[in-house]
Parts: structure tokens; C-alpha cells; sequence
């Protein structure tokens, strides 16, 4: 998913963080993507047209009325050359034009005239960006198929604390490169777990297993790539939280099964990428357990069956579930995905040295009824691409089916 010969068209709308607008077309020409800028009139007050030149080597648009242009047709131009176009930033302002199809200068103009996927990473104050008025224009523009990236949480240059930042180049560039031309999973929501979770014994000793969350966090980007809604169940994990997806921490199963199921009723496709704790010591010590005896013995019970629990609602999503196995991994993927009801499995054997948990590498064979694939050995990243993929063609075909 590299950006190799990608032509890419940089919209730059008037807001402070227009200035991280070089960085932005280096990384992308970093990575193999020709680059045209165009600036709207409030951005060249942060941004110097000449300096966006310079790094993208190629001439600043600004001018609807562009006679130097292919018959003064500089929108049309520039509508049919691009692959992609990126709005970075997107002001409040510029996002309220686009999502009521206004043309009145290059920029606006040119997203109406183009037939590329449109990115926009939105930058404001963190009030503007909750405003309803906000709120209402990101629905629009999601129904409409156009990728929103970010924004991000933190200190906003008014001084305020909150989301609204523009995403960091280097964040916007890897989206882009997740991002295939094609929106599979437009107008879905997916809900994921991942990561391990924890069962306290006593104040200072917990239980748990080897998930390092990668795989999960993964999916969750892949997942947004291919233009989904996606909330992301998470156990303890040291990784940062995805930009641009809805993060809900949760350390035990038990909370991790609360979580879930406030908030499987409304979505389209449920991914259990998380490793659950089956069993939960059945009673928690207020006190640290002093290293009296020889000996220690304690007493498990099970804890709730999430995966399970979702797919027998009585309207469930399409529901996708992982197993982890160091033997008969066919087997018990086969059994598990019948016994559970699941859409489809992805099984990956955690005994090979160098894959599953903790590494940067995978591989998968996913499960359905009356079929299978396998997903050879891929950086987790491209896999996650890959499986997301698999799993938008077989919940189509299933809603097809049902119609």
C-alpha cells in the first residue's frame, strides 16, 4: 500500500496548522506520491505558496480563474490528474462547504469535479469541532464516502485542551498509505476488541496472557483505511490509541463484556481480536497475599463468553472471531466457529517462533461456512488490510443473500 507514482492533490485550508503543510508534502514525495498543492486564500496567511513549490516542485494553485491553465479550466485539470485528494488542514469552515456541495472558490470547486477519493484531516478549536453544526457536516461527508482523519486530542494554540488538532504528517501519510482507492467498508460500523485483558488477584497481582494488542489495533486501522466507523474495545496495552477511531479502555473481561455490549446493538460487523481471560480468580483479595506458604491454591471461575454472547443476539452483526492455537488449529477454529455461530474465523498458530503475540508478523487461515483462505506470513499491518478486506466481501455477500 505504498504511495509509488500516486498523484496526490493537497488541499490547504486557513488554519494554524497549515504551517506543517512542507513536512507534509516531503513525507509524501518521501514515499514515492507526486504532489500538487492547492491553497485557499486565508491558508497563504499561514503557509507560503512559494515554500509549498519548492518541496512539491510543482506550481501552487490558488486561482479558479486560472488563464494559465488548460483553457482556463484549472479545476477540471486538476479534478482529473489527481488519485487522491487531501484536505489538511480542514477548517471548520471549508468542511461546512464541502458537505453542502458550494463551489465558490479553486479548492471547493475542484472536490465537486473530481471522481478520487476524498481525505480531509480537520483542524479547530475543540468547541468548534463538537458544534453540532461540525458534528452534522461529518456525518454528511461520511455518508458520502469521504475519509475523515483525525483529529487528534491535545493543547490546541487558543490554549484550549481537547480534539481538534490536525493529525501529525507522519500519522497522515501511514493512513493514506492504509488506504486503498476503494471504500469497502463505507457506511459500516465496526466494533473490535483487542488486546489482553487482566484478572486481579489482589491489589498487586493480576493474571493474563502474551497479546500485545497489535493485531487488534491493526484491524482498527484497516478497518478505517477502508472507510468504516470503527470503535475500538481495548485491553492494557503500550500502544497509542488510533487517530480517528473511537477508543473505549477496559481492563478485565468482565468489562470488557459491559463495554461491548453497549455498543454491539449498533453496529454492522463485530472482530473478538482480543484475548480474553476464560477464567477470573472467584474471589479478590483486599490485601496483598504474603508468601506465608509453601503453597498457594486459588479457585478460577469462567468468565463471560464475549464472542458468543454477540453472536447469539437476536439480531447479531456479522460476526468475525480469532483463535489462537498451538496445535490442531484447524480443528479447533472449524469447532469453535460452529460451536459459537460465528460469520468467520481467523486462526493463527502462536507456537511458530516469530508470529502471533508480541511480534510484528502474522499469519492466518480464516474459517467460513464451506470456505477458507490462507493469509501467509505479512507484516500485521498488510494483513489486517488483507483479512478486512476478505471480511467486506463476505458480509456483502451475506447482506446480498438476506435481501
Amino acid at each position: 500500500m505504498q504511495l509509488i507514482q500516486q498523484k496526490i492533490l493537497l488541499g490547504v485550508t486557513g488554519g494554524i496548522a497549515a504551517y506543517k503543510t512542507p513536512d507534509l508534502v516531503r513525507k509524501l514525495t518521501a514515499q514515492g506520491a507526486q504532489v500538487r498543492c492547492v491553497v485557499s486564500a486565508s491558508a497563504a496567511e499561514f503557509v507560503s505558496p512559494l515554500a509549498l513549490q519548492a518541496v512539491s516542485g510543482n506550481p501552487v494553485g490558488d486561482d479558479l480563474l486560472d488563464r494559465n491553465a488548460e483553457a482556463a479550466m484549472g479545476h477540471i485539470e486538476l479534478a482529473k490528474w489527481a488519485d487522491k485528494v487531501l484536505i489538511a488542514p480542514a477548517t471548520a469552515n471549508f468542511m461546512a462547504k464541502l458537505s453542502h456541495g458550494l463551489a465558490d472558490d479553486l479548492l471547493s470547486t475542484l472536490c465537486l469535479a473530481t471522481s478520487a477519493p476524498i481525505f480531509i484531516a480537520p483542524a479547530m478549536n475543540q468547541q468548534m469541532w463538537h458544534a453540532p453544526a461540525t458534528q452534522n457536516n461529518v456525518r454528511i461527508l461520511e455518508n458520502r464516502g469521504v475519509h475523515i482523519l483525525g483529529p487528534a486530542p491535545g493543547e490546541q494554540a487558543c490554549g484550549d485542551v481537547g480534539l481538534g488538532r490536525m493529525l501529525e504528517p507522519v500519522d497522515i501519510v501511514n493512513m493514506l498509505m492504509q488506504s486503498p482507492i476503494e471504500p469497502l467498508l463505507a457506511n459500516r460500523h465496526i466494533v473490535i476488541t483487542a488486546g489482553p485483558t487482566r484478572e486481579e488477584i489482589d491489589p498487586v497481582r493480576f493474571i493474563s496472557n502474551h497479546s500485545s494488542g497489535k493485531m487488534g489495533y491493526a484491524l482498527a486501522k484497516a478497518a478505517l483505511a477502508l472507510g468504516a466507523k470503527v470503535t475500538l474495545v481495548s485491553g492494557p496495552v503500550n500502544l497509542s490509541p488510533p487517530a480517528g477511531i473511537e477508543v473505549i479502555d477496559v481492563v478485565s473481561a468482565e468489562q470488557m463484556h459491559q463495554a461491548v455490549m453497549k455498543v454491539v446493538a449498533n453496529c454492522d460487523i463485530f472482530i473478538g481480536c482480543a484475548a480474553v481471560a476464560d477464567y477470573k480468580p472467584q474471589q479478590k483479595t483486599q490485601q496483598k497475599i504474603k508468601k506465608s506458604n509453601s503453597e498457594l491454591t486459588l479457585t478460577f471461575t469462567k468468565n463471560p463468553d464475549i464472542l458468543s454472547d454477540v453472536a447469539h443476539l437476536a439480531q447479531p452483526p456479522f460476526t468475525v472471531g480469532f483463535a489462537a492455537e498451538t496445535q490442531d488449529v484447524a480443528h479447533y477454529a472449524q469447532d469453535k466457529l460452529k460451536r459459537k455461530k460465528l460469520d468467520m474465523i481467523a486462526a493463527n498458530d502462536v507456537s511458530q517462533a516469530g508470529l502471533g503475540f508480541n511480534s510484528e508478523k502474522n499469519a492466518l487461515n480464516v474459517y467460513w461456512n464451506n470456505g477458507e483462505k490462507n493469509l501467509g506470513v505479512a507484516d500485521k499491518s498488510q494483513l489486517a488490510l488483507t483479512l478486512m478486506t476478505l471480511v467486506a466481501q463476505r458480509h456483502t455477500e451475506k447482506m446480498s443473500s438476506i435481501k
